[in-house]
């Protein structure tokens, strides 16, 4: 898919390059062929409103003026039909045929100019004093300079279209980065997932499959029926996570914005855990200053701060302290959680709210898929906050950075 996305951009690219080179080169070409061809007719016209040389059939002409830059001749044709051509050395007019056929090729035409192509001439005429008279000039310079002109527009068409297509590569690479990166990630996301469900679904097919095994007894039973709800409690909360994870990316989860007493909302949330870590002999602290508003949704912004302090209690030190805290950082409100554990590298400490991740099988309690943190990083973000974890001398803290004041 992102192959052919690539290839699509790719051609979209070139496709504006060639409308938009052969538009630039259409009107070039026009205007430069109508500019050499109105200079040429403006000369011809000077010619045109010279007096002819009546003394000579074939005289010589004087020294053209300066306007006049391409080969021009002339030829008068008196009321009885006689021709006298005059001009340049540049043409042979001794030749009366040739010099007939030309006239009677520029009279067959009814439009005062013309171009006889045969003979890459353009012809003008004009009548003066119950004379007739048409005036010739060469073309064969304007179509030299037209096929040069071309010529130039095809070699940079040629290059144009190289170092585009380079640049459209690059573009294509750049635009589709993020669109690879969320489809690996999806892909990813997908992978771990389909692992996460596998494992529960054998235990329950097993349990089911020794069930239907009339050689258990009853108690064995009992045991089977007992794994497959347990594994079945857990499944259903990996997949509430899965489904909560595929809204935030569908934005398809509302945020209920509210003024919350973010110091009020921690305390509460504290006290169910108090019990938790004292079975577990470790010390829960708190350092919460009072009267912190944000903007955003309660039981959200609860949701954040049960699975901080979740994190906390399966991965600190046993017997060890955790302290949750809240304090104001200038418009900002800033939660950290806090505890002593297993140090995190910098790496980690990234990589962490990544989906299904975990640090080692030794933080694998068998009751975690590794959501929990990527949860609570999506709803940070849909608050316009940041979340992010440091390792420093055995202490592991996580921060919540979120604005104060009502949204």
């Amino acid at each position: 898919m992102l192959k052919q996305l690539k290839i699509k951009f790719v051609a979209v690219i070139m496709s504006v390059f060639t409308v938009l080179f052969a538009a630039i080169f259409g009107f070039v070409m026009h205007l430069t062929k109508q500019n050499i061809e109105r200079d040429s007719i403006e000369m011809m016209r000077t010619v045109a409103f010279r007096p002819p040389d009546s003394d000579s059939m074939h005289s010589k002409p004087d020294k053209p003026p300066d306007s006049i830059r391409l080969p021009v001749f002339t030829i008068t044709i008196s009321k009885h039909g006689a021709l006298m051509a005059s001009g340049s050395d540049f043409f042979d007019l001794t030749d009366q045929a040739a010099l007939q056929t030309l006239v009677d090729t520029a009279e067959q035409s009814k439009e005062p100019s013309g171009i006889i192509a045969e003979y890459d001439l353009r012809f003008l005429k004009n009548e003066f004093r119950n004379m007739k008279s048409i005036v010739f000039a060469d073309i064969s310079s304007e179509k030299a300079m037209l096929r040069g002109l071309i010529r130039n527009f095809i070699l940079i068409g040629l290059i144009g279209y190289a170092v585009f297509f380079v640049i459209s590569l690059l573009l294509a690479k750049w635009m589709t980065r993020p669109v690879e990166k969320t489809w690996n990630a999806q892909k990813q996301f997908i992978a771990d997932a389909s692992h996460e469900l596998k494992t529960p679904l054998t235990i329950i097919m097993t349990n089911a499959e020794m069930m239907e095994d009339q050689s258990y007894s009853d108690s064995d039973r009992t045991q089977f029926t007992s794994n497959i709800l347990a594994t079945s409690k857990r499944m259903r909360v990996l997949v509430e996570s899965l489904l909560e994870l595929a809204r935030f990316d569908n934005a398809q989860t509302k945020i209920q914005h509210e003024s919350v007493d973010l110091s009020k909302l921690i305390n509460d949330s504290v006290l169910p855990f108090e019990p938790l870590f004292y079975e577990n002999d470790m010390v829960l602290a708190t350092e919460i200053a009072p009267n912190i508003i944000v903007g955003g949704d309660k039981e959200k912004l609860r949701q954040v701060i049960i699975i901080l302090l979740d994190n906390a209690l399966k991965y600190s030190d046993p017997a060890g302290q955790v302290t949750i805290g809240l304090k104001r950082q200038a418009a900002n409100s800033v939660l950290f959680v806090s505890g002593c554990g297993a140090a995190i590298s910098k790496a980690d400490c990234v990589n962490i709210f990544k989906r299904f991740y975990r640090l080692d099988a030794s933080r694998n309690d068998g009751q975690s898929y590794g959501l929990g943190l990527s949860i609570a990083e999506s709803i940070v973000h849909e608050h316009s906050g940041k979340v992010w974890a440091e390792s420093e001398n055995g202490v592991n803290t996580f921060y919540v950075l979120l604005p104060c004041g009502e949204l």
